[in-house]
């Protein structure tokens, strides 16, 4: 867990001494993320599942040329979903530092406008969360609120360590797509993350493709 932490520190650091190096820009991004995990091997989802929850970090702005920049970020985001039937409601709101880098195309709409559209890759790390079931049963109400539970595999060593039924893996992973609006100081943009990695742990199956996060999410930036 302290490699990967450090991981994650070294990752930030570099891309702040990358932004200091060619006079770029750095923004404070949050907003709100529309969360859902897939249901079904081919990857569907069921739109009754949705679950808000926000996201908050820091990105970077690495221009290549006027029209291309390298876009890394760190963000505190939520993921999850939630599932009603009956009387019974049960959710699942994991917790991640996920680690974007994403590529991006600038038009012009003005002197200090662009829209921009990219996409790239993601890692994340689970750091917290809470599951949760309500309902009634034969006229009782209950409530449980329980801490998630990650498995304890390292991407550092082969295996997963602390697997088991109802362990979320620590580690997501997937592709990002954004499109937004940007002036001289704020930003707004509609990103989409497509999860690729399993949320069960413990688990290699080529035909189990279970639970899977999907995130839209909608941010506001401020440039620094």
């Amino acid at each position: 867990m302290k490699k990967v932490v450090a991981l994650f520190g070294t990752c930030m650091l570099l891309g702040v001494v990358a932004v200091k190096a060619q006079k770029a820009g750095v923004m404070v991004k949050a907003g709100l993320n529309l969360a859902n995990v897939t249901v079904d091997k081919d990857g569907a989802v069921d739109d009754a599942r949705g679950i808000a929850s926000f996201h908050a970090g820091l990105q970077a702005d690495l221009p290549i040329t006027r029209f291309f920049a390298i876009q890394p970020g760190l963000f505190f985001t939520g993921k999850g979903t939630k599932v009603e039937w009956n009387s019974i409601t049960s959710s699942t709101k994991p917790y991640y530092l996920e680690l974007p880098v994403n590529a991006v195309i600038k038009l012009p709409l003005g002197e200090d406008a662009n829209f921009f559209f990219g996409a790239g890759p993601y890692v994340a790390m689970g750091v917290g969360g809470k599951n949760k079931i309500s309902g009634s049963f034969a006229g009782i109400d209950f409530k449980r609120t329980e801490n998630i539970k990650f498995s304890d595999d390292d991407p550092f060593t082969e295996g997963e360590q602390g697997a088991g039924y109802g362990i979320m893996r620590r580690f997501d992973y997937g592709l990002n797509g954004t499109v937004g609006l940007e002036g001289k100081r704020a930003l707004f943009s509609v990103n989409y993350g497509l999860g690729l990695a399993k949320l069960q742990s413990g688990t290699s199956s080529s035909e189990d493709e279970l639970g899977k996060h999907r995130v839209l999410s909608f941010s506001v930036g401020i440039k620094l």
